[in-house]
């Protein structure tokens, strides 16, 4: 059996016996995909329409459908949604955005682009989403924008975000990279909120369609709101600044004259990304509902084991499981956090940390002298956090082995 008696260099060691190995290595994340966006594809390809174009135009309507708001706008990341909501807010050099150091780099780097500042605030220890008491305190004379992260899936607490923002008279720009289809009270992320429907706060909503997330164009983003002259900014900005429907150019009813109204960016959507937007858009709740019953079965599995700690689930919403975030009781486990993710490994099993929280990272650190015990609560839950792969091409047996494998290394290493 396997013991943690070996020693190298001082540090100490995983011995690797008798244990159930998969015969192929299950990847922590993997598209689901199908002849149908073979179709959409083939079809963009066919037109000889291969960047933006209609495809781009027909995947922004159904979108916005989807999720019931006024307007989409397509771009090639979440990257380019947030940087372009930001810009369409009028963020500058020196102003301010709260948000949180628990995410992705993408989500401060937009704003560092500005010459801005992101400011931190910790995390709620449970959910991993912004700690809504906090944000208020962080407001200052130059604060232009909030913007909360919807953390694997599950929504922050919006109806705090917005009267915050309400109140200061802040944007909201929403990280929703995770969080396709999510819903929060009763609505989908992407739709308006009280306040922007009732034009007391500017909001934009911005997705990810990345290669691991819940629907995919291999890279792509969108961009909803219920601000048409935002939206309208934000389209403007995504093609070099170029003036409206540019893209219709080189058709029949198009023209050769643009005009340039402001130094833009180059964000576009292709309409090959967009062919495949359009085919996972109509498969997205078959995704759904996978990601779900697994979830369930490893809450299930899992639950009983005072070893672990189950993600927050969704009590007055939906969660999209774009990820199982598994905390461990690591004063009940003899094993550190990294040591169990290499025990998956040698099963044959990917696994995942999320995230690294921000302030750790050299840059952050070195810029504005952040110390690991300035965020607590985000330190602290990311030194237990473990993902476990969730997507809907997983077999039932995928399931079975990371239960098996992670209820293993617990009954290996329990004190």
């Amino acid at each position: 059996m396997m013991s943690l008696t070996n020693k190298r260099n001082g540090e100490e060691t995983i011995n690797h016996t008798d244990l159930m190995i998969r015969s192929a290595f299950l990847h922590f994340a993997l598209p689901d995909l199908d002849d149908t966006e073979l179709a959409e594809i083939k079809e963009a390809l066919d037109t000889g329409w291969i960047t933006t174009g209609p495809k781009v135009h027909q995947f922004e309507t159904d979108f916005a459908a989807f999720v019931g708001a006024r307007h989409a706008v397509a771009v090639n990341s979440a990257t380019a949604a947030m940087h372009l909501a930001l810009e369409a807010i009028g963020l500058q050099a020196d102003d301010e955005v709260i948000t949180t150091p628990y995410t992705f780099a993408s989500t401060a780097e937009v704003v560092r682009y500005f010459g801005a500042k992101p400011v931190f605030v910790d995390v709620d220890a449970a959910d991993f989403n912004i700690d809504c008491r906090l944000i208020e305190q962080a407001v200052t004379p130059r604060t232009r924008a909030i913007l909360p992260v919807h953390i694997g899936g599950l929504a922050a607490d919006l109806d705090a975000v917005y009267a915050v923002a309400a109140r200061h008279g802040l944007a909201v720009v929403e990280d929703a990279a995770h969080s396709f289809p999510t819903l929060y009270n009763g609505r989908l992320i992407g739709a308006p909120s009280r306040e922007q429907a009732r034009g007391e706060v500017r909001s934009a909503i911005c997705f990810s369609f990345y290669a691991t997330k819940t629907i995919t164009t291999a890279e792509g983003g969108m961009i909803c709101t219920d601000d048409e002259a935002l939206a309208e900014r934000c389209r403007v900005m995504s093609l070099h600044g170029i003036s409206k429907d540019a893209w219709k150019r080189y058709t029949a009813e198009g023209s050769w004259y643009y005009e340039i109204i402001a130094p833009g960016f180059k964000h576009n959507m292709s309409d090959i990304a967009a062919a495949m937007g359009l085919a996972q858009l109509r498969k997205v709740e078959r995704m759904r509902k996978r990601r779900v019953e697994i979830a369930g079965r490893y809450s299930r599995a899992f639950g009983p084991l005072p070893q672990l700690q189950l993600p927050a689930g969704a009590p007055d919403g939906r969660h999209s499981w774009h990820l199982y975030m598994l905390r461990l009781n690591q004063d009940t486990l003899s094993v550190t956090r990294s040591q169990f993710i290499e025990e998956l490994k040698q099963r044959n099993i990917g696994a995942s940390v999320h995230f690294i929280p921000l302030h750790l990272h050299p840059y952050y650190r070195e810029t504005y002298g952040y110390q690991p015990e300035d965020f607590p609560v985000s330190y602290r839950e990311y030194q237990r956090e473990i993902s476990l792969p969730i997507y809907s091409k997983m077999s039932d047996q995928d399931v079975d082995d990371v239960i098996g494998a992670v209820v293993g290394i617990v009954e290996q290493y329990r004190k």
